[in-house]
């Protein structure tokens, strides 16, 4: 293991590697199974102040991975020099949750005990077992309060699950196109991509990791959400009805352009993503209710932290609704919130699409924090 003074002051974009939780001290989760040794994955840019008080945490959303940054970074538009999340200024950490499949422990990693994949006898995680996880990393890094933590959809869900969970560890918190629960379309979504998965021969009840993967099924599966993650507009836009020059000779082929592009997605995600791990992340999401019980004004009660929510117009998978519902619950709660509704026609997408108004709104309300204004996120 690197140096801790090393990890904390390095700009880098490698992925690093961090394991704590070894027995007899494994992670307790929210399912009270314990689980241990943990690995998370991790990139970090920027540097970490002498007061170790500039690091902003972004949290992925369901696919995603460390990579936040840089050319090729799921959210490089954002995140960098110069940029709406300016790495000149602030350090900043993003790792792969647990229950996931790019270098954090999850469902294809060894299971010490068997020296064999988990596979389905990796204990089910919570949103909240992801941000406890990220807590123990955050502590590892020698820092005490983030700046902030930011993410979209179930990036989105984890800063919720931050705001609620762990109040005094957190200045600000930026949550975009999510929600505090999930409907039930939302989870009836995410029930037919899980039912595709589990129907491919392949899957053989999650063992197939010494064999052929159920590629099939999750193709279908991210088939599926891609369809969620557009709107009637922008698929209007992109595709209308246009069809393939290269048809296949077969009556059932795929003859329209958003056919071919449905398909050309679904199979490269199954070169990068882990069938169980679809399963698993998906059921953490669904299983998130930050209400879980509580009134709408008393789960953020006592959060001191500045919340500015972003919501899309045209997001029809997490609706801006969704999103005032969190705005209310601070109001109720006496906590500094601000939204946005920004217009797009990109759907749930426009969160990793319209970085240019998120690069001014996310870019000021950090200054301002940063800079103690309390009217900061007043954008």
């Amino acid at each position: 293991m690197e140096d801790k003074q090393l990890i904390t002051h390095r700009q880098t974009s490698k992925t690093q590697y961090y394991t704590f939780a070894f027995p007899p001290d494994e992670l307790t989760l929210e399912s009270e199974e314990k689980l241990g040794p943990v690995t998370l994955a991790y990139e970090t840019y920027g540097e970490l102040d002498a007061e170790k008080s500039n690091a902003v945490l972004i949290a992925h959303a369901l696919t995603g991975d460390t990579h936040v940054a840089g050319q090729d970074g799921w959210w490089g538009n954002l995140i960098g020099p110069a940029k709406g999340i300016d790495t000149n200024k602030y350090f900043v950490i993003c790792s792969n949750v647990i229950g996931g499949c790019k270098g954090s422990t999850g469902p294809s990693s060894i299971n010490p005990k068997t020296k064999k994949p988990f596979g389905l006898t990796f204990p089910l995680i919570s949103i909240s077992d992801m941000v406890e996880a990220q807590k123990q990393l955050i502590e590892y890094l020698g820092i005490v309060k983030l700046l902030s933590v930011v993410g979209g959809s179930m990036g989105g869900m984890q800063v919720l699950q931050w705001m609620l969970s762990h109040p005094n560890k957190i200045q600000s918190a930026i949550p975009i196109a999510t929600t505090l629960k999930h409907t039930p379309q939302q989870i009836a979504f995410n029930e037919v991509g899980r039912q595709a998965v589990m129907s491919d021969p392949d899957w053989k009840k999650g063992d197939y990791y010494d064999s052929v993967p159920p590629s099939k099924g999750l193709a279908i599966a991210r088939m599926i959400g891609h369809i969620t993650y557009m709107s009637d507009t922008s698929m209007n836009e992109k595709f209308g009805r246009k069809t393939r020059a290269n048809k296949e000779p077969f009556k059932f082929s795929a003859d329209y352009e958003v056919e071919g592009y449905l398909r050309y997605r679904g199979d490269n995600f199954v070169k990068r993503f882990d069938a169980n791990s679809y399963l698993y992340l998906t059921k953490a999401i669904d299983n998130f209710n930050l209400l879980n019980g509580h009134s709408l004004s008393s789960i953020f009660k006592g959060l001191k932290a500045k919340v500015m929510v972003l919501a899309f117009k045209s997001d029809w998978l997490y609706p801006a609704y969704q999103s005032q519902e969190i705005v209310k619950a601070c109001k109720l709660a006496g906590v500094d919130a601000s939204y946005c509704e920004i217009t797009s026609t990109y759907g749930h997408d426009s969160f990793l699409l319209e970085t240019g108004q998120e690069t001014q709104l996310i870019g000021n309300f950090l200054n301002a924090v940063a800079n103690g204004n309390s009217n900061g996120n007043h954008t």
